[in-house]
C-alpha cells in the first residue's frame, strides 16, 4: 500500500520536471477572430525573422506559439504585433511543456500564484456618483407612476442639484403629495421649498439609505466582477474590498491584460426600447425630436429615434449564450428571470408589428478627470439591432446583428452580471514571468539547504534509522507536489513554499519523537523488537495531537483567508496529512521489513 501510494504521489508530480515553454499568445479583439489563416500568417512571419517555433496551437479562439527561449519570444511578440495590427492583442505567455501522453492520464503541473506565476493585479474604484444617479431616476419613475395611481395633480418633475423637485399648482395637491409619498418609507427626506406661486416639494435621499446604496453597489460589483473572472477560467484569483469604494482583484498566470481589463471594466448593458415612427427623418437628423424621445446612432450606421420609455433592462437576465440562427449569422440567445419574462410578455403583446430596438450602453474611461480626482467615464449609447416584433415574446429570445466576436463578449457580459456602477483601474501592476521565476528559484533553495540540513542532522543523529526518515521526508515532499498538482484548485504560492518547508519540520518532529521513545525503551532493558512496538504505539497519540491542532489551524486560515494566506493554508494542510502517513506509516514499513520478526540485539539509532 505504501508504495503504490507513494508511486501515484510521484507519477503526478513528474509532470512538475518538464517546466513551462515560453509562448506568445494572441487573441481577437472586437470584430476579429483568430483562425487558420491568422495562425498561417503568424507562422510565416515567425520563420521570416528566423525565429524558431517548437509548437502553434490553435484553440479556442486563440492561438499559442512556443519558441524556444525569452529573447526569442520578445522578438516573436513585437514581429506578431507588427504584422497582425491592433485588431488582435498579442501578449507574453508561459505555457506548460508537458508531454501529450501525462496529459492524456490527468498530469498537469502544479498552477501557481501571482507571486510565482506572473501576472495581473487591479486596484478598482466604484462610481457611487453613478450608482446614486441611477437609484435616483429610479426614484423618479416611481414618484410619476405613484402619483398618477393616486391621482396626484402635479406639474412636473425633475432632478436637480438639490435633489427631485416636484412641482405643484397649488398647496392642496403639495400637501396630499407629501402626505403619501412619506407612508412609501423612510428611505426619502421631503421639505417643501415653495416660493410665492411656486410650489415645489424637494425630495432627497437619505443619509441611511445613501450609505445602503454604496454598500449595495460595492458589494454587486464584487460579485460581478467575481463571476467574470470565473468565466474568465483564472484559477485561484483574489477580489475582495479595499475600503468603501474600491475592489482589488489579483489574476495569476494571466498575461492577456487588455482582454482582461475590457472584461472586468466593462459596464456594457442592455435598454429595450419602441422605436419611434411619427418622428420626423429631416428633424431628428438636427437633433429636433418631441421630449418623450431621443436619437441614437446605429452600429450599423445612421441614426433611429427610440421612446425613452424603457420597456426591459438587462438587469433581468438570467442567463445569455452566443449563437447562430439558420443562416450562420451570429446571435445572443436571452433567458430572463419570471418577473423579466412577464413584463416582456405584457409589453411585447401590445406592441406586434411595432420595431424594437436593442440599446447597447457601455461606460469607458475618456483619459480626462473630474474635479474631485476620480476618472471621468464617458457614456457610449449605440443601438444594435432593430427588429419587428412578430409575436408575443417571453422569458427566451435571441439578440441579432452582432459580429461572433462581439456576440461572444456580448454573452459573457450579461452572464456574468451588468455592474451597477462603472468601475475604473485606479492602479495596475503587472507580475512578469521573470520575476516569478526568480521567486520561485529563491524558495527552492530556501527549501533545499533546509532540507538538506535536516537530513544531514537525522542521517548523523540517528545513523540507520535517520536514513530512513531522510527517505521519508523525501517521500513526503515529493507526495505535496503530486497532491498539489492532482487538486484543481491548489496554488503554489510563495507563502506555499514556506509552507513546505514548515511541513518537512513537522515531519521530522515526528521521527524524532518515534525515535526518542525508542532509545528511552532501551535504555529501560526492552528488547529490541518491544522497543520499536513501543515507540510507535506509544507515540502516536502524541504525533496526532499536534498535527491535528495545526491541521485546524490551516483550515480556519484557509476559510477566512484570501490570496497567498489561502495559498499558505492549502499548502499546509496537504503537508501534514502527507506528513503523518510517510513518518509513521511509512517509516514503519521499512522498519518492519527490515528488523520485524528478525533477533537483533542491537539497533542503528
Amino acid at each position: 500500500m505504501v508504495m503504490i501510494i507513494i508511486a501515484v504521489g510521484s507519477f503526478y508530480a513528474i509532470p512538475n520536471l518538464f517546466g513551462e515553454d515560453y509562448a506568445v499568445q494572441v487573441v481577437a479583439t472586437r470584430g476579429a477572430e483568430v483562425t487558420a489563416t491568422t495562425q498561417s500568417t503568424v507562422n510565416d512571419v515567425l520563420a521570416s525573422k528566423n525565429i524558431t517555433v517548437k509548437r502553434s496551437e490553435l484553440e479556442n479562439g486563440q492561438l499559442l506559439v512556443r519558441v524556444t527561449n525569452g529573447d526569442q519570444q520578445l522578438l516573436a511578440k513585437e514581429a506578431i504585433a507588427e504584422s497582425l495590427g491592433d485588431k488582435y492583442i498579442v501578449a507574453l505567455n508561459l505555457a506548460p511543456a508537458t508531454p501529450d501522453w501525462l496529459e492524456s492520464v490527468g498530469g498537469s503541473p502544479m498552477k501557481l500564484g501571482l507571486d510565482l506565476r506572473g501576472g495581473v493585479h487591479f486596484l478598482m474604484e466604484v462610481d457611487m456618483g453613478e450608482a446614486v444617479r441611477k437609484m435616483t431616476e429610479a426614484k423618479i419613475s416611481d414618484f410619476r407612476t405613484d402619483l398618477r395611481g393616486e391621482k396626484i395633480r402635479y406639474a412636473g418633475i425633475r432632478n436637480s442639484v438639490k435633489g427631485i423637485e416636484i412641482k405643484f399648482r397649488d398647496t392642496e395637491n403639495l400637501a396630499k403629495a407629501e402626505r403619501f409619498l412619506k407612508t412609501r418609507g423612510n428611505d426619502m427626506v421631503f421639505t417643501d421649498i415653495s416660493s410665492g406661486d411656486n410650489y415645489f416639494l424637494l425630495a432627497n435621499l437619505s443619509e441611511a439609505y445613501l450609505k445602503q446604496i454604496k454598500e449595495e453597489a460595492l458589494q454587486q460589483n464584487i460579485t460581478t466582477i467575481r463571476n467574470r473572472v470565473n468565466e474568465l477560467g483564472v484559477a485561484e484569483p483574489v477580489v475582495q474590498r479595499q475600503g468603501a469604494e474600491r475592489i482589488i482583484v489579483e489574476l495569476p498566470g494571466v498575461q492577456d491584460t487588455a482582454r482582461a481589463k475590457d472584461i472586468l471594466g466593462a459596464t456594457a448593458s442592455i435598454e429595450f426600447h419602441m422605436v419611434d415612427e411619427k418622428a420626423d427623418a429631416a428633424a431628428a437628423a438636427s437633433g429636433r425630436v418631441s421630449p418623450s424621445s431621443q436619437v441614437y446612432n446605429r452600429r450599423q450606421g445612421g441614426q433611429v429615434v427610440l421612446h425613452k420609455a424603457v420597456m426591459l433592462t438587462g438587469d433581468h437576465i438570467q442567463g445569455a449564450q452566443p449563437s447562430f440562427d439558420e443562416y450562420s449569422r451570429p446571435q445572443v440567445s436571452i433567458n430572463l428571470d419570471s418577473k423579466g419574462g412577464s413584463i416582456f410578455s405584457n409589453v411585447t403583446k401590445d406592441n406586434i408589428g411595432k420595431p424594437m430596438a436593442t440599446l447597447f450602453i457601455e461606460y469607458k474611461d475618456n483619459g480626462d478627470k473630474n474635479p474631485d480626482g476620480s476618472v471621468k467615464m464617458q457614456k457610449i449609447e449605440e443601438v444594435i439591432s432593430v427588429a419587428t416584433i412578430q409575436a408575443r415574446l417571453g422569458r427566451n429570445f435571441v439578440i441579432t446583428g452582432l459580429e461572433h466576436a462581439e456576440a461572444q463578449n456580448l454573452a459573457l457580459l450579461l452572464r456574468a452580471g451588468a455592474l451597477i456602477a462603472p468601475v475604473t483601474i485606479v492602479e495596475e501592476r503587472t507580475i512578469g514571468p521573470s520575476l516569478g521565476a526568480e521567486n520561485i528559484q529563491n524558495g527552492v533553495q530556501a527549501m533545499i539547504w533546509g532540507m538538506a540540513v535536516v537530513l544531514i542532522f537525522m542521517l548523523v543523529y540517528y545513523r540507520g534509522f535517520g536514513l530512513i526518515a531522510n527517505l521519508a521526508l523525501t517521500a513526503n515532499l515529493v507526495m505535496v507536489v503530486g497532491v498539489m498538482s492532482m487538486i484543481p484548485g491548489a496554488v503554489l504560492t510563495l507563502p506555499g513554499i514556506a509552507g513546505m518547508v514548515l511541513t518537512v519540520g513537522m515531519a521530522v518532529d515526528g521521527n524524532v519523537l518515534i525515535y526518542e521513545r525508542i532509545r528511552e525503551e532501551l535504555r529501560n532493558g526492552r528488547s529490541v523488537q518491544q522497543a520499536i512496538h513501543e515507540g510507535y504505539g506509544n507515540a502516536f497519540s502524541t504525533i496526532a495531537d499536534a498535527n491535528i491542532t495545526t491541521f485546524m489551524t490551516a483550515l480556519i486560515l484557509f476559510a477566512v483567508g484570501t490570496g497567498a494566506v489561502k495559498g499558505f493554508a492549502v499548502t499546509l494542510m496537504i503537508g501534514i496529512a502527507t506528513s503523518m502517513f510517510t513518518a509513521i506509516v511509512g517509516t514503519r514499513s521499512i522498519v518492519n521489513a527490515m528488523w520485524g520478526g528478525k533477533r537483533v540485539k542491537k539497533l542503528s539509532i
